[in-house]
């Protein structure tokens, strides 16, 4: 650990960096280009816009670049060519500390601590009051759940959350993120590892929370996604075709193919027994 502490930071504030103050939330990048080797890029000359309140979805392939937009924004990384501006400030000349706060981030996998479920919320922001928890768990629709637990909000979620259902442990983290009242969400494939129902039942929960704050979503799940503002189709590391879903679907392209292909798997039967049994022999 005292060795990690050591290591030399990739990612540093400028000099006289400042704090980022949100005020509309618009998202730009511009011909930014990325790489995590210097010799194999990652993202090519990118250019879109979030205008402040709506949502943009970002979907392709593995492999295509998608969370590596989410982790610049967050500037994990600093990008090597082209900018990245948050209310046309470059992210670059702002301290890092102002603009992760200003960010709220939804994750495939919750990362939970080994405590209770209102200490899991209140992460989110820590000097809130009792009240606002509560107020963030209706939100995230996980309230009156809690309360059904014979410990209520003192609940121990165990190591990872493991104690809690797939379910429940995303809407902690709506709940978290919430709580923290951030201008900008960014939501990285937030309900792919969840069954169909549930993913459902979760989805409006999430659309509430995005509802007039910029929203960027990485999503697997086309379905999640076809109320964005606009939609970007990535293919190694650059956007091939964008517009909102009903355009998309009608241009017969990467898209649409992804569209049928899913349609196709939700309505396919389950495989039976027999077949399975003949499969593994």
């Amino acid at each position: 650990m005292f060795d990690l502490m050591k290591e030399e930071q990739e990612v540093i504030d400028a000099p006289g960096a400042g704090p980022l103050a949100v005020r509309k939330g618009t998202i730009e990048f511009n011909n930014v280009s990325f790489g995590y080797m210097p010799e194999r890029l990652v993202l090519k000359n990118i250019t879109f816009t979030v205008p402040p309140g709506q949502t943009i979805a970002l979907v392709g392939p593995s492999g295509s670049g998608k969370s590596t937009v989410i982790r610049l924004l967050f500037r994990f990384y600093d990008v090597e060519s082209g900018s990245i501006l948050v209310d046309g400030i470059n992210i670059k000349t702002v301290t890092q500390e102002s603009l992760r706060r200003s960010i709220g981030v939804v994750p495939q996998d919750t990362v939970l601590f080994n405590n209770t479920i209102k200490y899991n919320i209140q992460y989110g922001r820590i000097s809130a009051t009792d009240a606002d928890v509560y107020q963030a768990a209706r939100g995230a629709d996980i309230h009156d759940r809690v309360l059904t637990f014979p410990d209520g909000y003192d609940t121990q979620v165990g190591e990872r959350g493991l104690r809690l259902s797939g379910g429940e442990k995303q809407r902690v983290a709506i709940a978290r993120t919430l709580l923290k009242a951030p201008q900008i969400i960014l939501l990285d494939e937030a309900t792919s590892a969840l069954d169909t129902q549930t993913e459902r039942n979760i989805q409006d929960s999430l659309n509430k929370m995005c509802a007039n704050h910029t929203t960027i979503i990485v999503a697997h799940r086309l379905s999640t996604i076809i109320h964005a503002d606009e939609i970007l189709v990535l293919k190694d590391g650059e956007i091939i075709e964008r517009g909102r879903h009903e355009h998309l679907i009608g241009q017969e392209g990467m898209y649409a193919d992804m569209w049928k292909r899913q349609l196709e798997n939700r309505d396919a039967p389950p495989p039976s027994l027999e077949n399975s049994l003949r499969t593994d022999s």
